[in-house]
């Protein structure tokens, strides 16, 4: 599509959720925490196996663009503590699981995973699965900073069971890194990739971030070339959310030095289609696979997920988040830990479970949800599903059908069966999920759709 035609839709303007939960994190309540939390965690069934999330929110340095839970620390003593407190939170979900409760997934993310030391990784690896053992089908991925990572620190994590191995690189380009204070040379992250393959990890994805401070195409180039160098399976091209008010660090980041609408969407442009030429399959709005991935295969077969880490083809229904603001997702709604570490600590020490807000589902929720995971799976809703599912209720999304058919026009395909956003229109997925979305998001706080 031509900028023009995408202003004229609003694509440029929009902020509105990434939607990788729906209702959205934002709307989140203190009425709901560790009571709700403990009866989702005590309905589940044993023989569903469930994913389980562990945040570290620790970093050696805080890089300016993310507006991730992270504290900084010089030294390791806290990072220490925070494992004691997770090994109790573990202690309290042993009492609260029913017995026999296995995992599917497991994701460690941060902050710094890589900032545990190796003895660390093994206690905390035999620590969650002496609590929720790992099922048949197992897979366990790892986000690295190939700045805090030695051979050591690899080994133990592929000796714990590591499957796949999540690559930070943002951009190569020394002056945008120099912008959003993380320094990452080319060299470093070969390194990386050279040990991570050593060590028998050979599922790798690669993050990539577009609109940085001074990123131009010839940078983003420069950079895809040297990512493609390292052969990743997966890539992950995030565009950047400049949200200075809920980051405070990102008031180190200028306004003056971000691109400017056009030239953010020519970058993630210019991105999908060197990917893509590369030989990857497109999934989702910012995602890209090797064919002969899980993520690409889920794609091709409709299988594709989506939760809390982006597109996935985890079919684990259950997410269990562990550590401070983690997110765990139940079939009845969500559930938060406490964002600052030390009202995690606190919580978990009395005694208690973590969980400060959260969300319970309306029949009218659950819905919903599936209906946004389609679009941004799928770009497609399909409507015999939800009306085989969901019956009656689905005539209440009449309205909105009409109302994106009518704001979009011909970009839309819509008959009794599906309705779907056309090959020419898929940049606005955001913005047609946004149209279903009833659960009254303060827009202004979210990242640009584009």
């Amino acid at each position: 599509m031509k900028n023009d035609q995408l202003r004229a839709l609003g694509f440029f303007d929009a902020r509105i959720p990434r939607y990788t939960s729906y209702p959205p994190a934002t709307v989140f309540t203190k009425d709901v925490g560790a009571g709700f939390q403990t009866q989702c965690l005590s309905m589940l069934d044993p023989d569903v196996p469930v994913s389980v999330y562990v945040h570290i929110p620790f970093c050696e340095r805080l890089c300016w663009f993310c507006a991730c839970r992270t504290q900084g620390t010089q030294t390791l003593g806290p990072v220490e503590r925070y494992l004691d407190v997770v090994k109790a939170e573990l202690a309290l979900l042993r009492e609260t699981l029913p017995a026999g409760v296995r995992m599917g997934r497991l994701h460690w993310g941060g902050g710094t995973p890589t900032i545990l030391q190796p003895e660390w990784i093994h206690q905390l690896a035999e620590d969650i699965r002496g609590v929720i053992p790992a099922d048949n089908d197992f897979e366990f991925s790892v986000e690295i900073d190939p700045t805090m990572v030695d051979a050591d620190k690899i080994a133990a994590l592929s000796q714990v069971g590591m499957t796949r191995a999540s690559i930070g690189i943002q951009d190569f380009a020394e002056d945008v890194q120099q912008a959003i204070g993380r320094q990452q040379s080319f060299e470093q992250t070969r390194d990386c990739v050279d040990m991570l393959r050593d060590a028998g990890i050979h599922s790798l994805n690669a993050d990539l971030v577009y609109g940085l401070p001074f990123q131009t195409l010839a940078k983003i180039d420069a950079s895809i070339d040297k990512t493609l160098q390292l052969d990743p399976d997966r890539i992950a091209l995030f565009g950047y959310a400049h949200v200075p008010h809920m980051s405070k660090r990102q008031n180190l980041i200028k306004d003056a030095s971000l691109p400017d609408d056009e030239t953010r969407h020519a970058l993630s442009e210019l991105a999908a289609s060197k990917f893509q030429g590369a030989g990857m399959d497109a999934i989702g709005i910012d995602h890209f696979a090797k064919p002969d991935d899980r993520l690409a295969i889920s794609a091709r077969t409709g299988h594709l997920r989506r939760n809390f880490q982006g597109y996935t083809e985890d079919s684990c229904q259950t997410l269990i988040g562990i550590g401070a603001s983690s997110i765990s997702r139940f079939e009845q709604g969500y559930v938060q830990n406490a964002s600052a570490t030390a009202a995690y600590i606190q919580r978990i020490q009395e005694g208690a479970l973590a969980g400060f807000r959260g969300h319970v589902h309306s029949p009218d929720d659950i819905m919903r949800a599936r209906l946004v995971e389609m679009i941004m799976c799928n770009f497609k809703a399909d409507l015999t599903e939800l009306r085989d599912t969901f019956g009656t209720l689905t005539e209440t999304l009449d309205t909105d059908h009409d109302a994106v058919c009518e704001r979009f026009g011909d970009l839309i395909a819509r008959t009794p069966e599906q309705l779907a956003l056309r090959s020419d229109g898929r940049h606005l997925a955001r913005l047609v999920a946004n149209m279903y979305d009833h659960s009254k998001v303060a827009l202004g706080m979210y990242s640009k759709a584009s």
